[in-house]
């Protein structure tokens, strides 16, 4: 009982973390007048939300499930304000790219996402998200990296938005561990947490470098 209520605990600051980095994206895309997830981090986190949201709510797992399934639909309704950036100004990232060419392949790569998400629930049969929500996770600390270096500045990013995405990932890494119900048996998440800090502390090492290099106070850039 005491391990769960760890659990729960940790699961509440990867929460409130996450939460903060959803804030803080979204505020940084208005004020930079950009979008600050990469799009197809952006596909991937709408599939998995809308998939753990409303075609496989994680019912089957107390005491995680309900309050996780409410958490999913309003990082859902987050994501879909990034949405909403990124198609507003998305031709300012990619100018050599015609709106012919780009909303076939965003929409391509958002059904790829949804088919990927959906296929690895049934495959390792993985009705609380886990594997998939793990797995993208580590995609996105990649993707994060190579948007700072494509557009060689912090628009659309943060000192914040990376230790709030570190933070809110190690707790949930964390809280994994100490359901064994969940993750027992299992190398690959140990494999797929860690892999994650490193890339994370990466680009937390990066953007404050950048900061430092554009004479910008990392803690008072939110």
């Amino acid at each position: 009982m005491q391990t769960q209520i760890y659990g729960l605990m940790l699961l509440l600051v990867s929460g409130v973390f996450w939460t903060s980095t959803y804030l803080a994206i979204i505020r940084r895309g208005f004020v930079d007048r950009t979008y600050g997830m990469p799009l197809v981090a952006l596909c991937a986190n709408l599939s998995w939300e809308f998939t753990f949201a409303f075609v496989h709510p994680p019912f089957a797992f107390p005491p995680y499930g309900v309050p996780q399934m409410c958490v999913n639909v309003v990082w859902f309704l987050f994501d879909s304000v990034i949405l909403f950036q990124l198609l507003k100004s998305w031709s300012s990232e990619f100018p050599d790219l015609t709106s012919r060419l780009f909303y076939p392949t965003f929409l391509l790569a958002l059904a790829t996402s949804f088919c990927t998400i959906l296929f690895v629930t049934y495959e390792f049969d993985d009705g609380i998200g886990a594997y998939s929500a793990f797995g993208q996770n580590l995609m996105m600390s990649i993707l994060f990296i190579t948007m700072l270096f494509r557009r060689g500045s912090l628009r659309g990013q943060s000192f914040y938005i990376a230790l709030f995405k570190m933070v809110g990932t190690l707790a949930a890494s964390l809280a994994f561990i100490l359901f064994p119900t969940i993750t027992a048996g299992s190398i690959l998440l140990p494999f797929l947490s860690l892999a994650i800090l490193v890339f994370d502390l990466i680009y937390v090492a990066m953007v404050y470098g950048m900061c430092k290099r554009q004479a910008i106070n990392p803690w008072k850039c939110f």
